[in-house]
């Protein structure tokens, strides 16, 4: 049996003890990687940990920290309530507003999961406030930060169009960016409709009577009123709220309120956006800073923030990423996407890689699979029998649109950005929902970009 074949059998093997024992499997994946690396492809330590995400661990520890921060002095509290007010009330708009402000972000240049740390933990603060299934905000934030993540002034669309130039292949810049939007604008909207995002149309309307009704009565809005969504205006028949689908504030309620300390991580939030998008600079050291700046000032606010950092989710990060390095440096991503080059059927081909660039884009960098699929396709593109327009942004598509997989930079901080969640089922939730996004996609984006003979 070939190293190659061994190293993706101990990573199904991973997958099983994790599953059914209840076992981080970060650590499961250290551990493979130290018997894989070491016994089976004798690397030794410094090339095993290579592989190590160090980025990605500044970014999930960075991130979560600012934001356990503006958790614990009310700042994500005044950033809901300002959401709700952009939205006049309407609740079932904040989802959209998610996916818009993160495809925008990434359209004027933003790097993907930069956008997403900068958006996931206000949208899932909001999500946990409302009632707001976690999976679909998160889905809703990763889908906007890929729908943007190929227009021609993004970082994923110049690398992909750069590498078409460079490989000599026919290119078109809004043909691919096109079909990122379009793929992900799909995409969440059918995850909005299965996931309870058409009910909160007809969320309770909390108006200012309610609320002082709940200060005289000494209970909460929702008690005052008869509860959740289940009464109307007066109590009635169960059947949902109120006016339909508008919150109204209580201006007097302290989350609508600043202080000095919530001015300053506001400050801090606008400092961060402008040191990612503006100054390039790392996302997960600049927010490590401000933690720290802000815990200086108000180390009462941020006595606790550390200890809220997601480190299970940290561990199981980086621990898979350090062995799907440990596969990259064993050349097994290689032999896959070579095997599948050499079959000779160009469409089984054009379809199999976009599985690979999905499966493996579900735990690795989505530009490096991009950077070695394009070229690997070149062969059977070059023939003719395939149009490369369509073929690329197959690829493409493939390659990112599996991003909301909690292995992946964007769905690992989806997942450390939910507060009040079960993490372990949330993860399981997040993983399924990624699996089925890798059997779906590639083959639904290959019978409309690759099929048709696009270019």
């Amino acid at each position: 049996m070939s190293a190659e074949l061994i190293s993706i059998l101990v990573l199904v093997v991973v997958f099983v003890i994790a599953t059914t024992r209840s076992i981080n499997m970060g650590a499961l994946a250290f551990a493979a990687a130290f018997g894989v690396g070491g016994l089976v492809a004798d690397l030794d330590a410094d090339k095993i940990f290579a592989g190590f995400p160090g980025d990605l661990f500044v970014v999930l520890v960075g991130v979560t920290y600012l934001f356990a921060i503006a958790r614990a002095n009310g700042t994500t509290d005044w950033l809901v309530h300002a959401s709700i007010r952009l939205v006049r009330g309407r609740v079932v708009l904040i989802p959209w507003v998610m996916f818009v402000l993160t495809g925008a972000l990434t359209a004027i240049g933003a790097v993907s999961p930069a956008a997403v740390a900068i958006v996931a933990p206000i949208a899932l603060s909001f999500a946990a406030r409302y009632s707001i299934s976690p999976l679909l905000m998160g889905a809703m934030v990763v889908h906007g930060a890929q729908g943007g993540g190929f227009s021609p002034i993004s970082i994923y669309g110049s690398i992909v169009n750069g590498i078409v130039e460079r490989e000599g292949l026919p290119g078109s810049e809004i043909a691919l960016f096109l079909a990122s939007l379009v793929v992900n604008l799909v995409i969440a909207a059918i995850v909005f409709v299965l996931f309870g995002g058409l009910k909160l149309s007809r969320a309770e309307t909390i108006d200012r009577d309610r609320q002082k009704a709940a200060a005289v009565t000494g209970g909460s809005a929702e008690e005052a009123t008869g509860g959740g969504t289940g009464d109307g205006e007066g109590g009635g028949d169960g059947e949902g709220g109120g006016d339909g689908d508008v919150v109204t504030l209580d201006a007097d309620d302290d989350a609508s309120r600043l202080n000095p300390a919530r001015i300053a991580t506001l400050a801090a939030l606008v400092a961060l956006v402008v040191a990612v998008l503006v100054f390039d600079l790392d996302a997960g050291l600049t927010s490590i800073t401000l933690a720290v700046l802000l815990s200086t000032v108000w180390a009462e606010d941020s006595r606790n923030a550390v200890s809220q950092i997601a480190w299970p989710t940290v561990l199981l990060i980086c621990g898979v990423l350090t062995y799907v390095g440990v596969l990259d440096e064993m050349g097994t991503i290689d032999w896959a996407g070579e095997g599948v080059s050499d079959i000779g059927v160009p469409l089984l081909s054009a379809v199999l890689l976009c599985y690979i660039g999905a499966l493996v884009s579900a735990f690795a960098s989505s530009v490096g699979i991009m950077g070695a699929l394009i070229p690997l396709a070149v062969p059977f593109l070059a023939q003719g029998e395939i149009g490369a327009i369509g073929m690329v942004a197959a690829l493409a598509v493939s390659a990112t649109v599996v991003d909301v997989s909690p292995f992946s930079t964007n769905g690992a901080l989806v997942l450390a950005a939910a507060p009040g969640v079960d993490r372990e089922r949330f993860f399981r939730q997040l993983m399924m929902y990624g699996g089925i996004v890798v059997a779906v996609v590639p083959a639904v984006v290959w019978l409309a970009l690759v099929v048709p003979d696009w270019g």
